[in-house]
């Protein structure tokens, strides 16, 4: 579901097919219909199960305080289509939206994409007119077979490797990693994050294949702890207290600034140390009011990092969580990731077709404290005694089309 694109193609008379369809085929042959917008754009092409949007916000925000115009192209959405395509962290405007679909028309494209396929065309058409210095761009899901693969980087990234979307990219960390790291392509460097063992012999094993250098976070740079955190790769770097809190995007910050010097971006220690210093994602640990966070973790690996980040910023302490996913993941991993943490766990049911229900999250939850409770219109009324911290976590769907009233005791 891409919220409002509908809009667009109910207004153009366009088609296309809602069903996820992984293949290159139909976007290939699209893109040559249309002359290759794809081949004018320097691309940073990022893959990962987890920690895709932190490192490319943090990527984006250093390559601007370098005085360079960024593109990015992420998911999902934030609000709706326009936050996924931005311009110099700008979102796109419905009149640059209305002339990819007047170009996908003169060209006769109606009916042949599905809906992720005919996004991806969009922001290709779209920032090819902006003509940014350097473009983020981020795997819709896998990599080998997802429709942004069609691009030749200057570097690739995967951040990560967990499980995650099993139905389409199978049941192993193996078969995962081998869709993760189909993004790797013939001389061109890769990057990658902190990858369990078998996800980083697969990872080096494609690098080798396609004689590509790899980078490996932990071998070949990484950030060390000391008064200060100090990066060491392919430069040297003190770095500044982070906006973005927690130990998986001190990881990100390393992945970033790695590969952005892997690609060939000159970069200035003040200038990192800046954006470092500012950068905040929504929803990833995302302090909206005193003692009141809201965090997109929506699969184990994503819990594990949210409940190591608890521990660090707030030890022996336990949190209320208020939570809602999609059906189709991992639910009950986790929950179990977070209970460590949880002083109670109030689950809701938000507005999305595949939202699990409040009763069928109650369910899949081991902790002692746990209630239900219903949103009203899109809105949640949070009640908090002063002591307390409450975070609100799950599905991004939901931390996007949530407004909150929240109330002291």
């Amino acid at each position: 579901m891409i919220p409002k694109l509908n809009e667009y193609k109910k207004r153009w008379h366009f088609e296309s097919d809602r069903t996820i369809k992984p293949g290159l085929d139909a976007i290939e042959k699209a893109l040559q219909i249309l002359e290759h917008p794809e081949k004018a754009l320097k691309v940073i092409h990022v893959s990962g199960t987890n920690g895709k949007g932190s490192t490319i916000q943090l990527m984006e925000a250093i390559i601007q305080a370098h005085g360079y115009k960024t593109g990015s192209f992420t998911s999902p959405a934030i609000k709706d289509i326009h936050d996924q395509i931005r311009y110099n962290g700008e979102n796109i405007t419905p009149d640059q939206i209305d002339r990819a679909f007047w170009q996908l028309n003169s060209h006769h494209l109606s009916g042949t994409l599905t809906d992720f396929e005919l996004l991806t065309v969009i922001a290709f058409l779209v920032l090819k007119d902006l003509a940014p210095d350097y473009i983020l761009l981020e795997t819709g899901m896998g990599g080998l077979l997802d429709s942004t693969n069609v691009i030749t980087p200057i570097v690739s990234v995967i951040t990560s490797i967990a499980l995650d979307h099993t139905q389409f990219l199978g049941t192993t960390i193996e078969e995962i990693t081998t869709h993760k790291a189909g993004i790797i392509k013939k001389e061109i460097p890769v990057v990658v994050g902190n990858l369990p063992s078998d996800a980083l012999h697969i990872a080096k094993k494609t690098a080798q294949k396609n004689d590509s250098l790899i980078k490996v976070y932990g071998e070949d740079f990484g950030i060390t702890q000391k008064e200060e955190d100090v990066f060491k790769g392919e430069a040297t770097f003190t770095l500044p207290e982070r906006k973005m809190k927690g130990t998986h995007q001190r990881i990100n910050s390393s992945v970033a600034i790695e590969a952005l010097l892997v690609g060939g971006v000159t970069l200035k220690e003040a200038l990192v140390q800046q954006a470092l210093a500012n950068t905040q994602l929504p929803h990833r640990f995302e302090e909206i009011y005193p003692d009141v966070f809201l965090d997109g973790a929506h699969n184990p690996a994503a819990a594990t990092a949210l409940r190591k980040t608890i521990e660090e910023m707030f030890p022996g302490e336990k949190v209320n969580f208020v939570i809602g996913m999609l059906k189709r993941k991992d639910i009950k991993g986790t929950l179990d990731a977070l209970i460590p943490v949880a002083k109670s766990f109030t689950f809701i049911h938000f507005n999305h077709p595949d939202a699990a229900t409040a009763e069928e999250l109650l369910a899949q939850c081991q902790h002692e404290s746990k209630k239900v409770t219903k949103l009203i219109g899109r809105s949640i009324i949070l009640t908090k005694e002063k002591s307390e911290r409450i975070i609100v976590a799950g599905s991004l769907y939901l931390l996007a089309d949530l407004t909150f009233t929240i109330k002291d005791k």
